[in-house]
């Protein structure tokens, strides 16, 4: 069991911590809107990952299993639908003169837990993360929803201080970046997370 444990927390650890489109939104959202406004939207991720885990690991997998061409499909359509996000991220409005950690009605607002929740369905990272997961420390396994169960646990932990290091960065980010620079930085954000995907979906 330690060494079960350890080889989770291990692999969890380095798929949470390094850059993806959940990361970089969220130091966009932290530049952008702060810490407080962007906790609706690690929750999301939390818990919509998790739901993705049980999800895979409880049956969807022999779904992609025995029908690839599905899986084919939905990567495609994640990227065009991450490209769609990325391009928003790209053009957020900012409120001239305003601190990019307020809110105006006619600033662009961060995303909220559904959304965040939502979107790990389209992110090609978090799908090559589940199915690695799954196959990897679920293969030999005799109850399937308890190992299931723990993998999505241990990705929940896990990732709250991972989460909170990234929007943390964005947040004292957002002290140098106003006006202009931040908007050439919601382009970077946007152009990285798109960069950053491009891997996963030609491996995946």
């Amino acid at each position: 069991m330690p060494d079960y444990l350890w080889g989770i927390t291990t692999f969890v650890l380095a798929a949470s911590i390094t850059p993806g489109p959940n990361n970089l939104m969220l130091t966009a959202s932290g530049a952008n809107y702060g810490f407080r406004l962007t906790m609706p939207h690690m929750a999301g991720i939390m818990v919509g990952f998790a739901v993705m885990v049980m999800a895979v690991g409880l049956g969807l997998a022999q779904v992609f299993a025995a029908y690839p061409w599905i899986q084919q499909v939905l990567k495609y359509a994640c990227f065009a639908y991450l490209v769609y996000l990325a391009y928003r991220m790209g053009t957020a409005t900012v409120a001239p003169n305003k601190s990019p950690n307020l809110q105006t009605e006619s600033a662009s607002k961060p995303l909220n837990f559904t959304q965040a929740a939502l979107f790990q369905w389209v992110n090609p990272k978090a799908w090559f993360m589940v199915i690695s997961a799954i196959s990897t420390f679920t293969a030999s396994s005799e109850n399937a929803f308890m190992n299931v169960s723990f993998i999505a646990i241990i990705f929940m932990i896990v990732f709250i201080p991972c989460a909170a290091i990234w929007t943390g960065f964005g947040v004292a980010l957002s002290h140098f970046l106003t006006g202009t620079r931040l908007r050439i930085f919601n382009w970077c954000m946007a152009i990285l997370m798109v960069a950053s995907v491009i891997p996963f979906v030609l491996h995946f």
